[in-house]
């Protein structure tokens, strides 16, 4: 049989497909009630820590393995649905939808009162069915500027001085850059680049648009004051001097990033701005064991060597590069601790601040430098810097 289409019907394909849609709907379903299940759970454990909310989610971050962001936004919706919002983890337990759209609802309505929020609840309850997460958003952003027309004023100037700008690593050697801007501001931007970057297409461009428009951006983000120059900036790649030389093609590591492939490390080493940087390594464990001196002003060589050595916070699951984190004693100075390698660790504010929060222990193994962070509930996360590179096989006896 053929169609208007000239599409040909073969015999039970059509019931097939559906079969399969009608299967993805009802996952989809029962995905949705164990969220709901899950988040609930995630609700109790803060009810059962009073006044220590960033500290559930630092746990829920390392029992999940997730970040620690990740675990915040999950705890914030957690405890949104089961105090504020009943209408809608009632709609996520009978399947309708999943957290990520609940939290496009719990994220538009969280400034409004405890009154106005059961409101815009309630009236949001009826329009949940078959939305995806764009039309929630907006039928959100629509009930509470009814129920709250000079709150939701007053919020829309504080959002926009809340303007922010935040780099999340993709991999692969890519990342993205996620600007938070008044929506005039930022239209204008793109539509800027975006008529640069059809201008060169039209004249002969051989990238796409995409590529065009991402040159661009990249090229004015880079300027100096005056619009001419190159900003300089810092980036810590970790490369083999054989790799550097061609003599392979082992992988390098950008702090805060993960592996790079060769190709890219090279062409960064080789770059107008590049300073580079020896560091000798234990052929044995692969780790750092010296630095050289060749910065103009150089920092303490301590504080130096465990940067280098850790790359990024110690923290299980955090990437913040160890250049913008503190050092901390694993054994306190107050305690006789030594300021030594073997006692010295990077951390983040965050994680730094943790540490002293009732029923967190951190300890470093002085050996081999494990960092186990002990839980208030008693689960062991274990963290140890990588070595640089793999380490050489023992030599036959």
């Amino acid at each position: 049989m053929t169609g208007s289409g000239g599409n040909v019907a073969v015999p039970g394909l059509s019931r097939r497909r559906s079969i399969l849609v009608a299967r993805l709907q009802s996952i989809e379903r029962t995905r949705s009630k164990m969220e709901a299940r899950q988040l609930s759970d995630i609700a109790e454990l803060v009810s059962t820590s009073p006044g220590a909310t960033r500290d559930v989610a630092q746990e829920v971050a390392l029992a999940l393995s997730i970040t620690p962001h990740a675990a915040e936004r999950m705890v914030s919706l957690a405890v949104a649905l089961t105090t504020r919002l009943p209408h809608t983890l009632a709609a996520m337990k009978a399947g309708m939808l999943d957290g990520y759209k609940a939290s496009k609802i719990a994220d538009v309505t969280g400034s409004l009162s405890d009154d106005l929020v059961a409101l815009a609840d309630e009236r949001l309850s009826q329009r949940l069915a078959g939305k995806d997460p764009t039309q929630l958003r907006r039928a959100a952003h629509h009930v509470v500027a009814t129920v709250d027309p000079d709150g939701y004023a007053k919020r829309v100037a504080r959002r926009r001085e809340g303007r922010s700008l935040q780099l999340v690593q993709q991999g692969e050697g890519m990342a993205t850059l996620i600007a938070d801007l008044p929506a005039e501001i930022a239209t204008s931007i793109y539509a800027r680049i975006d008529r640069d970057a059809r201008r060169l297409r039209h004249a002969g461009a051989t990238d796409t648009l995409d590529q065009l428009r991402a040159d661009l951006f990249a090229k004015l983000c880079l300027r100096d004051g005056t619009g001419t120059g190159n900003v300089r900036a810092e980036v810590f790649v970790y490369v083999a001097a054989t790799t550097l030389l061609e003599l392979d093609d082992e992988p390098a590591e950008m702090t805060g990033h993960g592996f790079i492939p060769a190709w890219l490390a090279r062409q960064i080493a080789t770059g107008p701005n590049t300073t580079w940087r020896r560091i000798l390594t234990d052929p044995m464990t692969g780790h750092p064991i010296d630095l050289g001196r060749t910065r103009y002003r150089p920092t303490a060589p301590l504080d130096e060597f465990v940067r280098i050595r850790d790359r990024e916070c110690r923290a299980s699951g955090c990437y913040r590069p160890s250049q913008s984190c503190e050092l901390d004693h694993s054994l306190d100075w107050r305690k006789h601790g030594t300021t030594t390698e073997q006692r010295l660790i990077s951390l983040c504010k965050s994680h730094h601040r943790l540490k002293d929060r009732p029923g967190w222990h951190y300890t470093v193994n002085p050996t081999d430098n494990t960092l186990t962070i002990t839980t208030p509930t008693g689960q062991h996360h274990n963290s140890r810097p990588q070595p640089l590179h793999k380490p050489l096989d023992p030599p036959p006896i």
